[in-house]
């Protein structure tokens, strides 16, 4: 296929500045053997050049395959040539399929647009550099697609179900009767045994819950202050009933306080607190 576009190519007498032959080497090879002069009996399919196209997924793969086989810069690309090259292709095939060649139409003008801008005299930004390159878009392009074809290869090497290896299935025939593995009487001893280990490092407890009353502990409150001018703070507590005993307690003189029942005061700061009933005017 690559050998009869290699023989459309070298009837391109026209370019002057273009290899005749893709590789530098021949016009064609026959059997291996590379011929240096056109047949004067060679027959050339009419589809020679579509299939050859149709091998490309497109006009971005045609023109990268042009660059690369005739080692051009792909930074400095000679659009000229390049230019005239590919229309030659293009012009082999718009008479024989029209579908497959509008895609590569619309490169082709791209490539003349790029070559008229290249022939213009370079114009100058604000502030004195001058543009870009007019090539510069079609080299990101070509850039980019070739990063991704060469990972769609690496990714085509990839073992594939199906392709390169196929699932192992084996089939293992079973009875109809289950047949269950017989037990003995040491198993069983066994068994028990590790039941009962499991059991005793269960262990449970059992939490109740200690109601305390603010309206009880408010009226013991109010006992301990009776017949008292004044009361610390802190005798009002007792440590060793507990914590709970002792929020509660402090709840109690905070309800008390809040309903004006008795008063807390205190001579200065960092004095001792006292408390006492609230006095009541007669």
């Amino acid at each position: 296929m690559v050998d009869s576009a290699r023989l459309v190519t070298s009837n391109n007498t026209d370019i002057p500045d273009m290899p005749l032959v893709v590789d530098q080497v021949a016009v064609a090879r026959l059997y291996g053997e590379p011929l240096f002069a056109m047949p004067h009996d060679l027959y050339i399919p009419p589809d020679a050049l579509e299939v050859f196209l149709e091998a490309f997924e497109g006009p971005l793969d045609l023109l990268l395959y042009l660059i690369r086989k005739q080692n051009f810069n792909i930074l400095d690309i000679p659009m000229a040539g390049l230019t005239r090259q590919y229309l030659s292709y293009v012009d082999e095939i718009r008479h024989r399929n029209l579908e497959l060649a509008a895609e590569y139409l619309l490169m082709a003008a791209m490539l003349i647009e790029i070559k008229s801008r290249m022939l213009l005299p370079p114009k100058h930004v604000a502030d004195g550099h001058e543009a870009d390159d007019p090539r510069a878009e079609l080299v990101r392009r070509l850039l980019e697609y070739e990063q991704m074809k060469l990972a769609a290869a690496r990714l085509n090497q990839l073992p594939q179900l199906g392709r390169d290896f196929l699932r192992a299935q084996v089939y293992i025939e079973q009875s109809l009767q289950p047949r269950f593995p017989e037990v003995c009487v040491s198993e069983l001893q066994e068994a028990w045994q590790g039941i009962l280990k499991r059991a005793k490092l269960v262990q449970r407890h059992k939490i109740t819950r200690e109601e305390l009353s603010v309206r009880e502990h408010m009226s013991m409150v109010l006992r301990l202050l009776q017949g008292q001018r004044f009361v610390e703070f802190e005798a009002l507590f007792d440590p060793e009933k507990g914590a709970a005993v002792l929020v509660v307690t402090f709840i109690a003189l905070l309800e008390l306080g809040k309903e004006t029942l008795i008063e807390i005061t205190q001579a200065e700061a960092f004095a001792p607190i006292y408390v006492r009933l609230a006095y009541t005017p007669s």
